[in-house]
């Protein structure tokens, strides 16, 4: 069976465990979560970084940064997982979804303008496959009407939008480094915060709501409660992992891209066929090759070629069920206009096996599978 996926591993990462291990510090912010935070910072030009228990708690920290109350309302598409909502519902914020855009998956930032309301509090714009959305319209729609950006950048380390870091663009950032991403901490993420302002309370909201990391710096001489926070530190041992991999960013960046050339390349022909869409990568955008999907005519045919593939021993995948549809996307959203692509568009796209490490081989066959399967 050829996985879907393959956490990544690049070989330093025993190594740097055991010497966190002998450090005798492993509860966080040591050696390793300072140089993944200098790296993050240096990478995207953010102001500060701070590497966290997962992006789902990395969003939880900008809802809490973004002062979020309820009765709030936070504009997002209901295309994107679970986590996306939650940090904001947590906080009594209704969600409001618009539709996406069918090319990139993304949020379509022409119908953002028609879902504010004097609740809204903040435009949520997910990167889906590290494709940036139409940032430029989104930053001015959200200064026009005094709203904060928290981007979604789960899937986007390493991405760009006319040059800028995805993540960092934004007011806040959120990143993953969850097992199935391009870096791995097995469960992780980082947030990034764009204005020095709020770096002090953002540190103070991760260590529980306490000024404890003013205390180790020696800005004060002893620590206590000031805020409502909670743990969103990772461990060491976390950290020591995913600067193994920061270190290689070039090594696995350009395997993982050599994996979705050769996928494109070998594809082509179904989609000239108008077999299947391929991905679309705007001029403005760099991606970081975080996946490679294709689409189908309809759900039929995408449930029927799963099972084909599960056949050959290819495991791809679908995901997403729009938030809207869901039991809790009811409760605590709504849906403004039409659901033109949203739905539609979910119900075609299908997932292949991507990966640091992913044989040419296995992609020549993933493919001869797939056109084997119109054949």
């Amino acid at each position: 069976m050829i996985s879907f996926n393959v956490p990544p591993k690049v070989g330093t990462e025993e190594q740097y465990i055991s010497e966190a291990i002998q450090s005798r510090k492993i509860c966080g912010d040591g050696q390793f979560t300072k140089k993944c935070n200098a790296w993050l910072e240096k990478k995207t030009g953010t102001a500060k970084a701070l590497l966290t228990t997962s992006c789902t708690h990395a969003t939880e920290m900008a809802a809490l940064l973004a002062d979020i109350q309820p009765g709030d309302e936070v504009i997002m598409p209901s295309y994107t997982f679970v986590s996306t909502a939650d940090a904001f519902v947590l906080r009594g914020a209704k969600v409001v979804f618009v539709d996406i855009r069918p090319d990139t998956m993304n949020i379509d930032e022409n119908l953002i303008e028609d879902a504010i309301t004097d609740k809204t509090k903040a435009i949520v714009p997910v990167h889906y496959a590290g494709v940036s959305c139409e940032m430029d319209t989104i930053m001015d729609i959200a200064r026009r009407h005094h709203l904060l950006v928290i981007e979604d950048a789960a899937q986007g380390v390493g991405s760009t939008y006319k040059g800028k870091a995805l993540g960092a663009i934004g007011d806040y950032g959120c990143y993953s480094f969850h097992e199935t991403k391009n870096f791995s901490m097995g469960e992780g993420g980082a947030l990034l915060i764009k204005d020095k302002k709020n770096v002090e309370r953002a540190e103070i909201i991760r260590e529980k709501g306490t000024n404890r990391s003013q205390f180790f710096r020696g800005q004060i001489d002893k620590y206590t409660w000031v805020d409502a926070g909670s743990s969103y530190l990772p461990s060491e041992l976390n950290a020591a992992y995913l600067w193994a991999q920061l270190e290689n960013e070039d090594v696995i960046f350009n395997d993982r891209m050599k994996s979705w050339k050769l996928y494109y390349e070998l594809l082509k022909p179904l989609a000239e066929k108008e077999y299947i869409e391929l991905p679309v990568i705007p001029h403005e955008c760099t991606h970081n090759a975080h996946m490679f999907y294709i689409k189908a005519k309809d759900l039929e045919e995408r449930t029927r070629l799963l099972s084909y593939l599960k056949e050959k021993d290819v495991n791809a995948v679908f995901h997403y069920i729009p938030l809207h549809s869901a039991p809790a996307g009811k409760k605590f959203g709504i849906f403004i206009g039409e659901d033109k692509y949203t739905t539609k568009e979910s119900e075609r796209l299908l997932r292949l096996p991507m990966y640091y490490g992913l044989k040419a081989s296995d992609i020549e066959y993933i493919v001869e599978s797939i056109k084997e399967f119109w054949r």
